[in-house]
């Protein structure tokens, strides 16, 4: 009997969630107040990270790369015969991270690894037939999708501005 007066208890209060009490299961409610974190540089930095990575995970779902990989991909074309070290440093990549997203790419076939003629403990990078191929076409997705939609979003001008500006923090900060 101790269950059903329960039930009948909470049967006769459903208005409780419709007066503005809501579970953590029924969904937001009204969106949080940010106060001082809307104005703190580093958070809204990270948000737009966060939202600019989202948008190139979806333009690059069919060819599954991230940015990080993207990123190694373009530096490996442009860079022929550098090693793994200067590739990781470059993006700022922890060593064990780099060589986890390096063996991701060598069981895809979109990377290789070539013992260095200079230094037999060093590797070079290169990029595979296939990848050429696949980098391509990631290429024309980023330009067409990813960048268009930033370019949209932002304008010639301001998309300049901001480059020049994240890019001061970059080297200068």
């Amino acid at each position: 009997m101790t269950v059903s007066k329960t039930a009948e208890k909470s049967s006769e209060k459903p208005a409780d969630t419709a007066k503005g009490r809501k579970d953590a299961a029924d969904g937001p409610g009204e969106a949080l107040q940010l106060g001082e974190l809307s104005e703190q540089l580093g958070y809204v930095l990270k948000r737009a990270q966060l939202k600019v990575f989202e948008n190139f995970l979806r333009c690059m779902a069919s060819l599954q790369l991230t940015p990080a990989q993207f990123s190694v991909l373009l530096l490996v074309e442009k860079n022929p015969g550098r090693n793994q070290t200067e590739i990781a440093s470059t993006l700022g990549i922890l060593r064990p991270n780099f060589v986890a997203m390096l063996d991701n790419l060598e069981s895809r076939d979109l990377c290789a690894r070539i013992r260095s003629t200079n230094d037999r403990r060093s590797h070079i990078l290169v990029l595979t037939d296939k990848d050429k191929a696949v980098l391509a076409r990631a290429k024309k997705l980023v330009a067409t999708k990813h960048e268009a939609r930033l370019n949209e979003l932002l304008g010639p001008s301001n998309r300049e501005a901001l480059l020049g500006m994240l890019s001061k923090i970059a080297n200068e900060f």
